[in-house]
């Protein structure tokens, strides 16, 4: 015991000086769920390994152990699941409690504080039994936590003496009230540590996030682990402006979070089968991941779910640790403003660039309104950037000026005058459609159909375009989703399978990120 003492003592002074939560090349990868056992039940070899196991190498900076996913279980004790490693059927508990004991990871903990790494504790899951009623259950959470996991002290510590680094909020359903107070109450136990102590968060991409939003503009977070996958936002709409928004989370994180400092990190899936959507090869995340290390100022990293899948899937956190190291660590050049100013007044056509207001924008569609981090907006930033813009006169619009001819004649019994006058007409994109075309090759609205911006569809003799992504939400209906292109001539199958496709019940898929596994 006494020698375990010493080496957590010595890990403290190494981990707090080798890890640098500034850096924009760290890797947060979490650990504790068996992802890859629970999508390959029989491949037992690639199982989840003991923690340990992974801080072999400088590759994984911060490991989330997943999950503390009940807050206030049997005898008012919060429980844990760290599947095939620790788990409350499989281990034993503390007397009167369903919390495991897992004080045979203590010494992995510390192995990997030892080599620069953190280790903190995730709370919540996309299943899991959180949340709070009170302030005052709040507050006593979080001395719970730090009792059992961090600075403090009690008889029933999960990972024996070793202190973890801090705590991770991932919670994916309810509110986000009285969370503010948990965090509050840790920062103050915490003030007085011989170390320091770090809050994450891992939010959707949506923004705001539904069930983290209130808490993550309340107090301050050192990094938050955007989740880029399972959500219309994901990785695989990188090239879609008006569903990519890593810069609406880089505006949040320099004007409206607390900590103007905090870190953004890029979520992805390890592996094709550890989400339900948004992994995409590692050639394409690392393009993707060095585009925004050198766009925006608050970019932190990568994380990844998980480490059994990331091993699994030929070690691509260790590709996208190289990739980012080579786009470098440290430091920040803000990209020149090479847009043009943005012109109030002006219509831009969807996809025009501008600047302003210290980023490039995008036009996700038709747009006349200002810039602004309005997720639901004309605009998107794809980049921060410094220095005077071009020239307001390099604008594109879509504004145009047409000469209209006409001619009128005045005729008598011996004379005959012509008289020709000119005039001038503002065209511009209209959300009123005038003209009749073809709809040839374009498919029927379904509302059992998930489409995302861009794409096009017939409805009630009309062509539609949908402006971000949508389902179930009809062409000209309250939800303002499509943009009517106006009137069009279709196949008769075409019109029968509009009938047939929105007369059949729906089913929405599950939008679960993270599930405890055995």
């Amino acid at each position: 015991m006494h020698l375990l003492a010493l080496l957590t003592a010595l890990s403290f002074s190494f981990s707090s000086s080798a890890f640098d939560n500034n850096r924009f090349d760290n890797v947060a990868v979490y650990w504790g769920q068996n992802s890859y056992g629970a999508a390959y039940g029989t491949d037992t070899a690639n199982f989840q390994q003991r923690l340990s196991f992974y801080c072999n190498d400088n590759v994984i900076d911060v490991f989330p152990v997943a999950f503390v996913n009940v807050f206030f279980g049997t005898g008012g004790a919060p429980s844990m699941n760290l599947a095939n490693t620790c788990n409350p059927t499989d281990n034993a508990t503390f007397p009167g409690t369903t919390l495991p004991n897992c004080a045979s990871l203590a010494t992995d903990i510390i192995t990997c504080q030892s080599k620069g790494k953190i280790v903190t504790l995730s709370l919540g899951g996309a299943t899991g039994a959180v949340g709070f009623q009170s302030d005052a259950q709040a507050t006593t959470f979080a001395q719970t936590i730090w009792d059992l996991f961090l600075g403090g002290s009690s008889s029933t510590r999960p990972f024996g003496s070793a202190v973890l680094d801090g705590i991770d909020l991932d919670i994916e359903g309810g509110s986000s009230d009285h969370y503010s107070t948990f965090v509050n109450k840790l920062r103050s136990l915490a003030s007085g540590a011989n170390k320091q102590y770090y809050v994450t968060a891992a939010p959707q991409c949506v923004f705001p996030d539904a069930a983290l939003g209130g808490v993550l503009n309340s107090v301050g977070f050192d990094a938050i682990y955007v989740q880029f996958y399972n959500n219309p936002c994901g990785l695989q709409a990188f090239s879609q402006a008006s569903n990519w928004n890593f810069g609406i989370w880089d505006n949040w994180a320099r004007t409206t979070s607390p900590n103007k400092n905090v870190k953004v990190y890029i979520g992805t899936p390890a592996s094709s089968t550890a989400a339900g959507s948004g992994f995409v090869g590692v050639d394409a995340l690392t393009n993707i991941a060095t585009q925004m290390r050198k766009s925006f100022p608050s970019f932190g990293g990568v994380m990844m779910w998980d480490a059994s899948q990331a091993y699994a899937n030929n070690r691509i956190d260790k590709a996208i640790k190289n990739a980012l190291s080579a786009a470098g660590g440290t430091g920040f050049t803000f990209p020149a403003c090479s847009a043009p100013a943005y012109i109030a007044g002006t219509n831009y056509a969807g996809g025009s660039q501008v600047s302003f207001g210290g980023y490039i924008w995008q036009a996700k569609w038709f747009a006349s309104s200002q810039p602004t981090g309005n997720p639901n907006g004309d605009w998107s930033a794809i980049s921060a950037c410094a220095g005077a813009a071009v020239p307001p006169s390099s604008t594109p619009t879509t504004t145009k000026t047409s000469t209209t001819t006409t001619k009128t004649s005045t005729t008598t019994t011996k004379t005959s005058t012509s008289t020709t006058t000119t005039k001038s007409s503002t065209t511009t994109s209209s959300a009123t459609p005038t003209t009749t075309g073809t709809c040839a090759g374009v498919a029927a609205w379904s509302s059992s159909i998930a489409y995302t911006g861009g794409s096009q569809v017939i409805y009630s003799s009309h062509l539609w375009t949908a402006k971000w992504w949508t389902q179930t939400d009809t062409p000209g209906g309250t939800a303002g989703v499509w943009t009517d292109n106006g009137a069009c001539t279709a196949s008769k199958d075409v019109l029968t399978q509009a009938f047939h496709a929105n007369t059949q019940p729906t089913n929405k898929p599950s939008k679960l990120s993270r599930v405890f596994r055995y």
